[in-house]
């Protein structure tokens, strides 16, 4: 019964079932430890996702960072 409920919850209902799920670790985070901790661990997961996703698409990262600091060197 659980199994069939959520289920049909990540079927339906995924962009709000995360959602709802980083909502509550966030507010665990914030009470826990603090909202500036809080507000960094979940950048730095936001970080780790922009990583992660790169790698997963073959991004070229050593492109990007001469592109972004060329006019510096």
């Amino acid at each position: 019964m659980l199994y069939k409920l959520l289920q049909e919850i990540l079927e339906n209902h995924r962009g709000k079932a995360v959602g709802v799920t980083l909502g509550l670790i966030f507010g665990w985070f914030a009470i826990t430890y603090g909202l500036f901790k809080a507000i960094f661990v979940a950048l730095c997961v936001g970080g780790g996702y922009i990583i992660g996703k790169g790698v997963d698409n073959s991004f070229n990262f050593r492109e990007a960072f001469y592109r972004l600091f060329r006019d510096r060197w």
